[in-house]
């Protein structure tokens, strides 16, 4: 994830850092400072914060693990001011797989809690009944508490949280996985609002946060799940445009510009002897022009990092790959040489092709009605 800094690596998975994460280290050292006045205080505040989020890294790692199990791979986990983010190479297709992946973050958190109350009931360190208040219960006691609040947090079947997938994957094993995860997602959605409507209440900024992440976090999965299972079964050569125009490394932005006004296409392959250079972009091109750099190559201004196909992948691995690479098409190629363009807006019109032939009509003339 951009903007974040490694700081470990666990079962080979980098463990990142984003930066707005020590915005809330910052904010809980503040608020403890400016209500206790007390700088020991404060410190132990953030010293619980990493604790927690050091529970969250234990979590996530949780889930990584289950999938390796079933030979997913994990990209990285990032922490968030919100909590963490596995970014797994994919979701299990199973679900019951899916139902042992979900499960496994909040069992890291039962684990933790179990062995910090064996730790103080061994220390004898339990709070007495009386001391109500969260500030003067001691560091463990806190962990301890804290791990169970996120385990009843995350089970709360808001999806994509934790909870909110064990609900799609028991809904998935009685039904087609579409299905499962557009009620999960209005479930989630419904769960988000309500989240929302009580962080106003109780004026709690971050509980607000958490439900607008929530809400559009479910219809994006929704949407990902529906799009993916328009393309299973097809190929790239399915949805590869081969009517396109090249540019040649020593093509200037302002020839490429030419060819962006005179048609539809967006993105051009920069190609040599019909082996693949790069990609121009049309955002990248604008750039160009507006840095006043319309004479300069186009091999100045490809786009890095973006996929290549080759016609017999799957749709739908691809179609993966261009959303997580942020790039809105790729280059087809087959034998070494350009065969044609895989964009996002032609995979979404074979998407509209075929669910418009999948829809029932009536064959043959229609008769029109009589009164008699």
């Amino acid at each position: 994830m951009r903007w974040s800094i490694r700081i470990a690596t666990a079962f080979g998975i980098g463990i990142y850092i984003h930066w707005t994460f020590w915005l809330l280290v910052a904010w809980v050292f503040y608020i403890n400072l400016s209500i206790q006045n007390n700088v020991a205080v404060a410190v132990e505040a953030v010293g619980l914060i990493l604790a927690i989020f050091a529970c969250v890294v234990l979590h996530e790692l949780g889930h990584a693990l289950a999938a390796r199990r079933y030979g997913i791979g994990t990209r990285d986990i990032t922490l968030l001011p919100i909590g963490g983010v596995a970014r797994l190479d994919r979701m299990p297709e199973k679900p019951a797989q899916e139902l042992v992946v979900a499960l496994a973050g909040p069992a890291v958190n039962v684990v933790i809690a179990g062995v910090l109350a064996v730790v103080l009931t061994v220390l004898g360190d339990w709070p007495k009944l009386e001391n109500v208040e969260f500030a003067n219960i001691r560091f463990l006691f806190k962990l301890m508490a804290v791990n169970v609040l996120l385990v009843a947090f995350n089970m709360i079947p808001a999806f994509p949280m934790d909870g909110g997938r064990v609900l799609r994957s028991l809904l998935a094993m009685q039904m087609p996985m579409v299905s499962a995860t557009r009620i999960a997602a209005r479930v989630g959605q419904v769960c988000a609002v309500g989240f929302g409507l009580l962080g106003l209440w109780l004026a709690h900024p971050f509980l607000v946060l958490i439900a607008v992440f929530v809400f559009i976090a479910a219809q994006q999965e929704a949407n990902a799940v529906e799009a993916r299972s328009a393309v299973a079964g097809l190929r790239v050569r399915d949805a590869t445009m081969r009517d396109f125009m090249v540019l040649a490394p020593s093509d200037t932005v302002a020839h490429a510009a030419k060819l962006l006004l005179a048609g539809s296409q967006t993105e051009f392959p920069i190609v040599a002897e019909g082996k693949p250079i790069g990609l121009l972009s049309r955002d990248r091109m604008i750039e160009a022009l507006a840095d006043g750099k319309a004479q300069t190559p186009v091999t100045d201004w490809t786009i890095p990092e973006c996929p290549i196909f080759s016609p017999q992948d799957s749709l739908r691995d691809a179609l993966a790959v261009l959303v997580e690479s942020r790039c809105r098409a790729a280059m087809v190629v087959e034998h070494d040489r350009v065969m044609g363009l895989l964009t996002l807006e032609n995979i979404h019109e074979l998407m509209m092709v075929r669910s418009a032939m999948a829809t029932p009509h009536s064959s043959g003339p229609r008769r029109s009605a009589r009164v008699v």
